[in-house]
C-alpha cells in the first residue's frame, strides 16, 4: 500500500511538471511558450499553474469547447498569427484569471456574445488584423475590468454603442482601417467617442470609408448636425392588421404604403451634405449696389417731379399776365381818364 502510494505521488509530480513536446516550460514564472512549432492544436498536458501561455506563430485553425481546461490559472493568452476561424463558444470556460487576450492576425469573421461570458477578469482584448465583419450588439454582461479593446484592421462597418457602453473603465480603444460606413447608423458611436474622448480616454479615431462625401474623413470631425435622423422602419402589416377595423377598440390604421421602398430608404440612409451657407461678403455688396440703384431711382423721380413743377409755373405765369390786364375793366377806365386829363 505504501508503495502504491508513493508511486502515485512521483506520477503526480511528473504529470504537474510535465513539459508538453515542443514547448519551453519556466517553473519559476509560470511560463510556457510553444510558438513557432507548426502546432495544429493546443498540446495537451500544459502544466495546471502555468499563468502565461504563448501559442503565437502556429498553424491552428479551431479552439473547441473547454480548450484551456488544463490552465485553469491562466493570466495571459497569446493566439496571434495562427489560421483560426472558428471559435467555440466555449473555448474560453473556465479561464476565470485571464486578462491579456491576443487574437491578432487570424482569420476571425465575427464573435458570438458567448464567446467572452467567462472572462470576467479580462483587461486588454486585440482583435486587429482578422476578418470581422461584425460584432455583437451585446455581451449579456458588463466587462468593468476591460481597459483596451483593439478591432484595427478588419472589415467592420458599424460598432453599436451598447457593446462600448458595456465596457466602462476602457480607456484605449483602436479603430482604425476598416470600412466605417458614416450614415445616420453612426452617430450613437459618434456622440459615445466624442464624451469618452472628452474623459480623457485615447482612440486613433475612425476615418470614414463611404459614402463618398466623407471618404477619408475623421467621423469625429463631422459635425453631428449634418447627420440626418435615420426613417423609422415602416410597420409590419402583420401586427398592424390587429388594429384595423373590427378591432377590440375601433381603431382604424392605414396599411403601410411603399414598404419596400422605406426598407430601402432604411438601408440607403447616409449623410447628406449641409447646405453652403451664403456668403456674407456677396450679400453685403447686394445690399449696397440695391441701395445705389434705387438712391439713383429715387433722385431721377425727384428730378423729373421738380422739373414739371417749374416748368407748369412758368407756362401759368406766361399764359396768366395778359389774361389778368384785359380782364380788369376798372384799371383800363381809370388809365384812359388819366390819358385824357389836361397836361
Amino acid at each position: 500500500g505504501e508503495l502504491l502510494l508513493f508511486s502515485s505521488v512521483i506520477v503526480l509530480l511528473q504529470v504537474v511538471r510535465s513539459c508538453p513536446d515542443k514547448c519551453y516550460c519556466q517553473s519559476s514564472t509560470n511560463f510556457v511558450d510553444c510558438s513557432q512549432q507548426g502546432l495544429a492544436e493546443i498540446p495537451s498536458h500544459l502544466p495546471p499553474q502555468t499563468r502565461t501561455l504563448h501559442l503565437q506563430d502556429n498553424q491552428i485553425h479551431h479552439l473547441p469547447a473547454f480548450a484551456f481546461r488544463s490552465v485553469p490559472w491562466l493570466m495571459t493568452l497569446n493566439l496571434s498569427n495562427n489560421s483560426l476561424s472558428n471559435l467555440a463558444p466555449g473555448a474560453f470556460h473556465g479561464l476565470q484569471h485571464l486578462q491579456v487576450l491576443n487574437l491578432t492576425q487570424n482569420s476571425l469573421l465575427s464573435l458570438e456574445s458567448r464567446l467572452f461570458h467567462s472572462l470576467p477578469q479580462l483587461r486588454e482584448l486585440d482583435l486587429s488584423s482578422n476578418n470581422i465583419s461584425h460584432l455583437p450588439t451585446s455581451l449579456g454582461e458588463t466587462w468593468e475590468n476591460l481597459t483596451i479593446l483593439a478591432v484595427q484592421q478588419n472589415q467592420l462597418q458599424q460598432l453599436d454603442r451598447a457593446l462600448l457602453e458595456s465596457m466602462p473603465s476602457v480607456r484605449l480603444l483602436l479603430l482604425k482601417d476598416n470600412l466605417w460606413k458614416c450614415n445616420c447608423h453612426l452617430l450613437g458611436l459618434k456622440l459615445w467617442l466624442e464624451k469618452f474622448v472628452y474623459k480623457g480616454g485615447i482612440t486613433d479615431g475612425i476615418i470614414c470609408e463611404s459614402p463618398d462625401t466623407w471618404k477619408g474623413k475623421d467621423l469625429l470631425r463631422i459635425p453631428h448636425e449634418l447627420y440626418q435622423p435615420c426613417p423609422l422602419p415602416a410597420p409590419d402589416p402583420v401586427s398592424s392588421q390587429a388594429q384595423w377595423p373590427g378591432s377590440a377598440h375601433g381603431v382604424v390604421l392605414r396599411p403601410p404604403e411603399n414598404h419596400n421602398a422605406g426598407e430601402r430608404e432604411l438601408l440607403e440612409c447616409e449623410l447628406k451634405p449641409k447646405p453652403r451657407q451664403a456668403n456674407l461678403r456677396h450679400a453685403i455688396a447686394t445690399v449696397i449696389i440695391t441701395g445705389v440703384v434705387c438712391g439713383i431711382v429715387c433722385l431721377m423721380m425727384l428730378a423729373a417731379a421738380i422739373y414739371g413743377c417749374t416748368y407748369a409755373a412758368i407756362t401759368a405765369q406766361y399764359h396768366g399776365g395778359p389774361l389778368a390786364q384785359t380782364n380788369d375793366p376798372g384799371k383800363v377806365e381809370e388809365k384812359e381818364r388819366f390819358d385824357s386829363s389836361p397836361a
